[in-house]
Order: structure tokens, then C-alpha cells, then sequence
């Protein structure tokens, strides 16, 4: 069920969303829905719990902030099957 919701935004945003909606093809509103649904479900993501087990493991590595786990992982999988 879709519900009207008035909000209030500063003029020369509105002109750079509506010129961004008519690029992408997507309508103010869904454009808004999806920014809306993306920052809850990153709230909803940050509540989640974890097994006693999984918390004892938290923060015993330390790994740079740059980091790459993909590259990280693409290697590792490359030396185990050389």
C-alpha cells in the first residue's frame, strides 16, 4: 500500500533529483522509496546478533583498512589450486 508523504527540500536539490530521476528513468518517488529502503535496512542489518561463539571471535584480527578481502580471497583460491 502506497501512502502520500509531503516532505520539505531545498529548491536546488530538487531541480539536481528530478534532472538525476529523468536519466535513470525512475520517478522522484521511487527514487526516495529506494534511498528510504536502503538506510533501514541498514539499521535493520546492524541489530543483528550473533552467536556467543561469533562474538568471542570479533575483533581478534586486526587487518588493514585497506584491506581487500575479495583480492584477498581470489589469491588464496589461486595458490591452493596452482
Amino acid at each position: 500500500m502506497t501512502t502520500k508523504l509531503t516532505i520539505l527540500v531545498e529548491e536546488e536539490t530538487i531541480k539536481k533529483a528530478k534532472k538525476y530521476s529523468a536519466q535513470t528513468g525512475q520517478s522522484l518517488s521511487k527514487l526516495i522509496e529506494n534511498y528510504l529502503d536502503a538506510v533501514t535496512l541498514k539499521q535493520e542489518t546492524k541489530k543483528q546478533t550473533f552467536s556467543p561463539r561469533i562474538k568471542r571471535l570479533m575483533g581478534s584480527v586486526k587487518l588493514p583498512k585497506d584491506f581487500n578481502y575479495k583480492k584477498a580471497a581470489e589469491e588464496a583460491v589461486k595458490e591452493k589450486f596452482k
